[in-house]
């Protein structure tokens, strides 16, 4: 990741340097199943401000940032400062293209979305309205996810590893998933590589 994106996260304040993952209000979420290498999880559902960018993949999170942490910081109508909560999520954009069974996605060449959690004291209606006519807001349905959890360093080679790990997983117990994986961090860049939580998400048919 680039260093602008890595300064903005401190300035967010995403995690913490202590080992308590829920310091920072996340998605309400219970463990439905315990695997050895995963979880399924069941999501409730939650508010999230969004930004489709271009990317490339390693660019997009940078470019999501900026843009999402200008809308929390006070881009918006009435100026408000929004809590920051956790995860940011970042997963390509994602395009139906099939009415059978069951309903697949795959990922388009519109680039890939980025994703501040809102927090759980907002509503559609009472959360301001950005001045960003690119940020969305929305209410995701929540739902079941397959989630394996790592701690490491944000580079692409750890997320590729993991993402890995995690299909053959879902293979050899006989999981089945759809759609492009959610990739989740919970830390801010100063919290030591070893003591991070990061999480990459797919959804459970």
């Amino acid at each position: 990741m680039k260093n602008s994106l890595f300064k903005l996260l401190a300035v967010l304040g995403l995690g913490s340097l202590g080992t308590n993952a829920h310091a920072i209000e996340e998605p309400a979420y219970t463990v439905v199943r315990q695997y050895q290498a995963f979880e399924v999880r069941q999501y409730a559902p939650y508010l999230v401000a969004e930004v489709n960018v271009p990317g490339p993949a390693s660019e997009a999170g940078n470019q999501g940032f900026n843009i999402l942490a200008a809308y929390i910081f006070g881009k918006n109508k009435g100026d408000r400062k929004i809590e920051m909560t956790a995860p940011v999520t970042q997963t390509p954009e994602p395009m139906k293209i099939a009415m059978t069974a069951p309903v697949t996605q795959a990922a388009s060449e519109r680039g890939f979305i980025i994703q501040f959690t809102m927090p759980k004291e907002f509503t559609l209606d009472t959360l301001p309205e950005p001045l960003d006519s690119s940020v969305k807001l929305r209410e995701l349905p929540g739902g079941r996810f397959a989630v394996i959890r790592y701690s490491g360093t944000w580079s692409e080679s750890n997320y590729a590893d993991h993402l890995t790990q995690l299909r053959q997983a879902l293979k050899a117990e006989g999981v089945p998933t759809r759609g492009e994986p959610i990739y989740s961090r919970y830390n801010a860049p100063f919290v030591p590589w070893f003591m991070r939580r990061n999480e990459i998400w797919l959804y459970v048919d």
